[in-house]
């Protein structure tokens, strides 16, 4: 009888096991749904469907990524969407800095950070401020002069409250003691439209989405990048250190998850998704679309994600952003 229970057991478990092996390697057996917290058109939604395929090919076995785009709120929406969804592998999704950090912190959010799971970094995108080609703002300091001379009457547009493109202006509105009036947009599309048609003076943005536009033969002047050294691919372009502003920020867009995901299914997206962003056809996609790649793996994202927390925390403690 215990002979007989034993192999019992011993069947039932082989069975368990060679389920969660077919599970493992069905896996993904329907559309995977890739969120983006911001409008089509702008930087994450091109890095998003840029990437897509790449992933779809590492994943293999037919595998499909529908992007969708979940704007508003500064992102809120879109990253609440991501944590909230079942953690079965079919919800990913891209998060940025700093707003995926920053929006807990200002208010009570739809979501926490630590609903959600880093699984890889892509690109890492530093600041900008750019004006349109016929402005008279040909440097950052007439732009600080006029604004001293005149508080209030200069419009600089962003991706919203506590974005890195409003964050920049509240750090150069302090270091050169001016004030801009500050006009939030649910994504980096409809700010960069609302410079072109000049019915903002500045547009607050990264430095891919300023020099696509160039390249595609918008009239547009960057003013200076928020990066700690000039990019390569725009070396004539200089910091806003060397324009005497102590001022870096930037904008991390990586994949993440709903906090839970099964161990195996987890290990797959990672995999995937790391080999996507490291594929010489995306790397050269990336590099003519003027996206900044920085590929950091699920630790060093993570990691990254804390101590941005713990800066943004004490930033907020020195002087709130939303009043």
């Amino acid at each position: 009888m215990k002979a007989r229970r034993f192999f019992s057991s011993l069947l039932t478990s082989c069975a368990l096991l060679l389920g969660a092996t077919a599970a493992q390697a069905a896996y993904p057996e329907k559309p995977i749904t890739m969120i983006v917290a911001y409008g089509a058109g702008g930087s994450t939604d091109v890095t998003a469907r840029m990437l897509a395929p790449f992933i779809e090919k590492y994943l293999g076995g037919g595998a499909r990524i529908v992007v969708m785009n979940r704007g508003g709120a500064g992102g809120e929406i879109g990253f609440a969407a991501i944590a909230d969804a079942a953690p079965d592998g079919y919800t990913i999704g891209f998060i940025n800095t700093p707003n995926v950090v920053t929006i807990p912190i200002e208010r009570n959010a739809r979501f926490t950070l630590d609903r959600l799971d880093p699984l890889v970094n892509v690109v890492d995108d530093p600041g900008i401020m750019t004006v349109h080609g016929d402005s008279p703002y040909k440097t950052v300091e007439d732009l600080v002069a006029q604004a001293k001379a005149n508080p209030n009457t200069i419009t600089l547009g962003s991706t919203g409250v506590g974005s890195d493109d409003h964050l920049a202006m509240l750090l150069l509105q302090r270091q050169a003691n001016v004030r801009f009036t500050h006009v939030p947009f649910p994504g980096s599309a409809e700010n960069y439209r609302s410079m072109l048609g000049r019915h903002t003076q500045i547009c607050g943005q990264n430095l891919g989405e300023g020099l696509r536009g160039k390249a595609g033969g918008d009239n547009i002047r960057i003013l200076g990048v928020m990066s700690t050294q000039r990019w390569d691919m725009a070396p004539d372009l200089p910091t806003f250190k060397e324009l005497g502003y102590n001022i870096t920020m930037a904008s991390l867009r990586g994949v993440g998850a709903p906090k839970g995901l099964p161990p195996e299914i987890r290990a797959k997206l990672v995999d995937a998704v790391t080999k996507a962003a490291n594929d010489p056809e995306f790397q050269s996609k990336a590099r003519d679309t003027y996206q900044p790649l920085r590929i950091l793996d699920s630790e060093a994202f993570s990691a990254e994600l804390k101590e941005l927390d713990g800066d943004f925390r004490n930033l907020w403690r020195e002087f709130p952003w939303l009043k």
